[in-house]
């Protein structure tokens, strides 16, 4: 058994959601939001860390890491759990990071995300967006729509990961996983070829350039049912972020494309329940025809006015669902503070000044 299995036990019986591991440093675990030392084990010396990094890593994957300092993969703990492994070098020598991936994906119910979400595994075609920063969840609620997708529809799914996440098992639809650097070379590369392999949903795990979102927005154009992620947290910034990606003589065309094909945005923080444990807050934005005139218009700040006028069809702001959760009192107000996106709505709640933060 490797040794940092025994650390990858402590996560699944504390149900922590990520395993921290650098040079000259005890491990440590995110626990609930909160970075906390693994008891009983000892300073992780260059030696130390550097076998334990090493015994679940094939010896091609070690050489590129080496080279270049970073690497990104999967890796599964016999039939409990899988990881996503981030490895990196960093000043004091080597460094790991470790995401949990649990082995059962969840069902939009399961997860208690709003309902409306389970409408977007019925679209036919479009762009439907999850965003949010690094651990909010977007990739286990993307997990669960492709389930909804997989377990009632006919379709033939591709996912274009790096790495991948959540395994698929096929239910009623095909689905083929490609991992970026294994399968394919890059995530354009695999969305060029996507339109030669019949695709009806793709999976782009990250749009991170302008290569990339051009060819899921076009894809989504021509029929396919596209979701995607960004590291954007409201539905107002996700629309910026793709126009701005584009040369300036391209803006004009890209907002007429969006404004068609942009079926939703979900954005996702997940904040610290009171109790224990975390949950997910949701902005939720949904193609309608003030939507559609404000990206076209180039009026994206008018798209809070549209959210807010879209309740009906399932829309709602970010500070809106939080302060939702203060009034259920299922959130402190320091948390609510901290992740609402206007501060002075929640600026009663701010911690004092010199008072320790959470």
């Amino acid at each position: 058994m490797p040794t940092i299995d025994q650390l990858f036990d402590v996560l699944l019986s504390t149900s922590a959601s990520d395993l921290h591991l650098a040079e000259n440093s005890v491990p440590r675990m995110r626990l609930h939001g909160s970075v906390v030392n693994i008891d009983g084990w000892p300073v992780l010396d260059r030696d130390l860390i550097r076998n334990m990094l090493m015994e679940i890593c094939m010896e091609k994957r070690w050489k590129k890491f080496e080279d270049s300092g970073d690497l990104d993969f999967a890796y599964a703990l016999e039939n409990r759990a899988r990881f996503r492994c981030n490895y990196n070098k960093q000043a004091s020598g080597y460094g790991a990071v470790f995401r949990t991936i649990p082995s059962e994906i969840k069902t939009l119910e399961q997860l208690g995300v709003p309902a409306v979400l389970k409408t977007f595994a019925y679209y036919r075609s479009g762009l439907v967006l999850v965003t949010g920063p690094t651990g909010s969840g977007k990739s286990t609620t993307l997990a669960a729509v492709i389930n909804e997708i997989n377990s009632n529809l006919s379709r033939h799914i591709l996912t274009i990961e790096e790495p991948i996440e959540f395994v698929h098992p096929p239910k009623l639809s095909a689905i083929v996983q490609r991992e970026v650097g294994i399968d394919t070379p890059s995530f354009a590369s695999a969305l060029k070829a996507a339109s030669r392999q019949d695709a009806d949903v793709i999976l782009v795990g990250e749009m991170r350039d302008l290569e990339s979102i051009s060819l899921a927005v076009t894809a989504a154009e021509t029929g396919i049912l596209v979701f995607g992620t960004l590291h954007t947290n409201s539905a107002m910034k996700t629309v910026d972020r793709i126009i701005d990606v584009f040369p300036s003589d391209q803006q004009n065309q890209i907002r007429q494309m969006l404004a068609v094909s942009l079926r939703a945005v979900c954005a996702q923080l997940l904040l610290k329940r009171k109790g224990g444990g975390r949950i997910a807050a949701n902005e939720i934005m949904i193609q309608n025809r003030n939507v559609a005139n404000c990206i076209r218009e180039a009026k994206t700040v008018q798209l809070l006015s549209a959210i807010l006028g879209g309740k009906r069809e399932g829309m709602q702001l970010m500070d809106d669902c939080i302060d939702d959760f203060l009034r259920r009192d299922l959130i402190e107000g320091s948390e609510a503070y901290m992740k609402g996106i206007d501060k002075d709505r929640f600026k009663q709640y701010a911690p004092a000044a010199g008072a320790p933060a959470h």
